[in-house]
């Protein structure tokens, strides 16, 4: 499995950025997938998970507006579209592999080396 993220780069407030992850070694097109993203100091974050489909099935509340997550399956790529963005966007950003995603439960099984984004003016 490998995931591989790009796109990530110094933004002002209020810009936006697109992500990519191209991902190669499983079946792309049949696993869930998800963005999290980590800030110096403070815990994992999900961002977004999108299903094997393309829907949606969770946006966390802080990106709701701002962030869209979305996938080709024909290129094996996850995207995360952000505008909008703020300061406190500020962090280190992996896509990852969701092998459980329950009221109870989250998981993820691979991430990629991440993509920094920095929104400072």
């Amino acid at each position: 499995v490998q995931l591989v993220e790009s796109g990530g780069g110094l933004v002002q407030p209020g810009g936006s950025l697109t992500l990519s992850c191209a991902a190669s070694g499983f079946q792309f097109g049949n696993t869930a997938m998800s963005w999290v993203r980590q800030a110096p100091g403070q815990e994992l974050e999900w961002i977004s998970v999108v299903n094997f489909g393309g829907g949606i099935i969770y946006e966390a509340d802080s990106v709701k507006g701002r962030f869209t997550i979305s996938r080709d399956n024909r290129k094996n790529t996850l995207y995360l579209q952000m505008n909008s963005l703020k300061p406190e966007d500020t962090a280190l950003y992996y896509c990852a592999r969701v092998i459980t995603w329950t009221a109870s439960r989250r998981e993820y099984d691979y991430r990629g080396q991440g993509t920094q984004v920095t929104v400072s003016s």
